[in-house]
């Protein structure tokens, strides 16, 4: 079955954005190891230095020990090297050692004091890996995804969940080249406006893969948005799919109107598929928004061209197919 692609309404540049912290960071281990405890799930407001996760500390208590120890023998050695120092110094004023003889003396004494300082230094970092196998936030907020598990063995840095930091949130967009870097926008839910957005931060070159622009808009009056529409509220969640009007000051040209059932994606973006000498070929499109039956698409398409709208699932590049009247 096939149905043309139509040209959109006319306004500014209507895409699908996701809501997102200003601040999202990742949060991993600085040392490797099985993880033994977790005591937090996503979603989870988290507050400076809660502990997030716990790895099996054995091993790195043992290091602590093994390095203890050294420091101790180090130290010794040093001591034995000064008290030996002291002594010939005294054998050096009576005239019964040379001064070459005094200085080797003096070096032995250096060396063990340097080997003292490099054993107190592995004693440190033993203890500083060994305070690692305890994961704190660093900053308050809230869990927005969590994947470290109980047993798991993990690298260090190996990011186990991302909190959004408490804070301002915005809408994160990617957009087509042909809509350029619209500075203004809303946010709208069933016809109304949720939100007024402003453009915060643009990406400064286009993706390799879809050829679009990250930008991120700031909301421009969420504290009134959170007090004044609890169910506007709502949709502003985090990670939240949410839809955008931008004041892209054009009318919109380009922008196509398809089926739902016509889009496809197969791990490669989405698509769209068309019948050219009676064979199926797929053409890739960006895909703006969408709702329950219409989606909205820029694309290597002109108005009017037919485009496969049912069992798009089951072609294939080049298979022959029929259209339906």
């Amino acid at each position: 079955m096939t149905s043309p692609a139509r040209a959109a309404e006319p306004g500014g540049a209507r895409l699908s954005g996701t809501v997102r912290a200003r601040f999202e960071t990742p949060v991993s281990f600085q040392v490797d190891g099985r993880i033994l405890e977790r005591r937090v799930d996503a979603g989870d407001r988290v507050e400076p230095g809660q502990v997030l996760f716990r790895l099996d500390p054995r091993d790195y208590a043992q290091a602590v020990s093994v390095a203890s120890a050294d420091l101790e023998a180090a130290r010794a050695e040093l001591e034995t090297a000064a008290s030996e120092t002291r002594r010939n110094r005294d054998l050096l004023d009576r005239e019964f050692i040379s001064e070459q003889v005094f200085e080797r003396v003096q070096l032995a004494e250096k060396n063990a004091r340097e080997r003292a300082q490099a054993a107190l230094a592995r004693l440190e970092q033993a203890r500083n890996n060994l305070d690692y196998t305890e994961l704190a936030a660093t900053r308050g907020g809230t869990l927005i995804e969590v994947t470290g598990e109980p047993g798991q063995v993990v690298a260090a840095g190996q990011p186990l969940g991302v909190i959004a930091q408490h804070g301002d949130s915005e809408v994160e967009v990617f957009l087509p080249e042909r809509f350029g870097v619209p500075k203004s926008g809303r946010v709208v839910q069933a016809g109304a406006t949720v939100a007024t957005l402003s453009l915060r931060e643009a990406a400064g070159a286009a993706d390799q893969a879809t050829r679009t622009w990250k930008a991120r808009y700031s909301f421009a009056e969420p504290a009134q948005v959170a007090s004044d529409d609890a169910q506007g509220a709502a949709a502003l969640r985090l990670g939240s799919v949410v839809k955008v009007e931008l004041d892209a000051g054009g009318d919109g040209a380009g922008v196509l109107e398809v089926p739902v059932g016509a889009i496809n994606e197969r791990g490669h973006g989405p698509q769209v598929w068309v019948i050219r000498d009676g064979r199926a070929e797929p053409v890739r499109v960006t895909l703006l928004d969408m709702d329950a039956e219409n989606a909205r698409i820029v694309g290597d398409l002109e108005i009017g061209t037919s485009v496969i709208s049912l069992g798009t699932h089951l072609l294939q590049s080049g298979m022959p197919v029929r259209a339906l009247e």
